[in-house]
């Protein structure tokens, strides 16, 4: 499904992926929904039903199971997905380098540890910190080597004071923005304010995570520990449980000793893989280098569905039309076809990262149409450069 990226908050957010806006659906896709509107008249009343305050907008099973929705590639692969995440530890631990590193390694492309990097700019909101200080850690992290794309700001308004107003300026000017960091929480938080309930903690990161997706971006908000211990490591987040409940997932950087140059990454996310990093600090440079991770990466295993679908296109620009029918019968698979239609929508992402091969489904009068499709070596090129922003349908 074709997509233009977005600059408004969108209306539904779900971890990683976020879907397109859309008038009511109730029979065809959430896609092809514009096209069942076939009179002004009725674009009126859909108009005016959308203002009514009792308008609740809904999507059909049938619609969202038809609905091909955008690849979110990650910025980091297998380490940060597309989203808004808590990054914690306790004061002097190490978090602030942490987040020059990654703000570096995402701005100039460059692999961190054994992790293949997605290219991007980055704003770095460096609160805690002035522009000396960020200079002589930069020098000592990376030395001369510049990021062009690695934006700081050291002054920010409150999440109600226009901090979303200046995210959406900078936004604007830098609309190949990858990974905004926030560096911290308390700085962007209303000063002297008292109300530190979970619905006050759910509320300013739901915000801050509305605005990140909106513009489909990765968010890190830099947060501290409580000093109680805890037997989940996730409870020793500062404040109440709404913190956690909004964001995506978190980080938590810890220490045995707080003089140690070891420390654990702990990772947790809706669709981020559980994981336990170890790490060693580099104390001249006082970069963090990998030492072992004690969680292997997933793998999905083979797609017998996909791997039979992907001979169906044997050379690097064809293409394929045709009902969901003649697919099945082509891929001589016992299947019925709009179960095999579901799979292909579901999968469209797999299909295009693993076979680069598109996948389209829209429905006529005369049923379920199908669409495969290989892209020229060119073409193919210029997505990869869209990927890395998160823009690829």
């Amino acid at each position: 499904m074709e997509n233009k990226k977005e600059m408004t908050i969108p209306n539904v957010s779900a971890a990683t992926d976020t879907e397109q806006p859309f008038p009511k659906c109730t029979e065809h896709s959430i896609a092809d929904c514009d096209e069942n509107i076939k009179s002004f008249e009725e674009m009126q009343r859909e108009m005016l039903r959308q203002l009514s305050p009792s308008y609740l907008k809904t999507v059909s099973m049938a619609a969202l199971y038809d609905t091909v929705f955008d690849i979110q590639t990650p910025l980091i692969d297998g380490l940060l997905q597309r989203g808004t995440y808590l990054f914690v530890g306790s004061p002097k631990v190490g978090k602030s380098f942490m987040m020059a590193q990654l703000a570096y390694h995402i701005s100039t492309g460059t692999p961190l540890w054994d992790y293949k990097v997605r290219k991007a700019t980055v704003l770095y909101f460096a609160l805690e910190d002035d522009y000396p200080r960020l200079q002589k850690r930069l020098f000592q992290m990376f030395g001369a080597e510049e990021a062009g794309d690695l934006y700081f700001a050291t002054e920010s308004k409150t999440v109600n004071g226009g901090l979303e107003e200046q995210i959406r300026g900078f936004m604007q000017e830098h609309p190949d923005t990858g990974l905004i960091i926030i560096d911290t929480l308390k700085r962007v938080r209303e000063a002297g304010g008292a109300d530190y309930s979970y619905a006050s903690d759910y509320d300013i990161v739901a915000r801050l995570k509305a605005l990140a997706d909106s513009y489909k971006v990765t968010m890190l908000i830099v947060h501290h520990t409580r000093k109680q211990k805890a037997e989940d490591i996730f409870d020793m987040i500062s404040g109440t449980n709404g913190l956690m409940g909004a964001a995506d997932g978190a980080f938590v950087l810890s220490k045995e000793k707080r003089t140690s140059n070891n420390a654990t990454l702990d990772v947790a996310g809706r669709d981020q893989q559980d994981m336990k990093i170890h790490l060693v600090r580099d104390a001249e440079k006082l970069i963090w280098n990998f030492e072992k991770s004690e969680t292997e990466l997933w793998k999905e295993p083979p797609d017998p569905l996909l791997e039979k679908v992907s001979t169906v296109l044997s050379s690097d620009s064809s293409r394929w039309d045709g009902t969901a029918s003649e697919l099945s019968k082509l891929i001589g698979l016992d299947i019925k076809p709009n179960v095999l239609s579901l799979r292909l929508s579901i999968n469209a992402g797999r299909l295009l990262k693993d076979y680069d091969i598109h996948y389209k489904a829209s429905r006529t009068h005369s049923g379920r149409k199908i669409s495969l499709w290989k892209e020229s070596v060119s073409m193919r090129d210029d997505r990869d450069k869209l990927s890395e922003n998160g823009d690829v349908a």
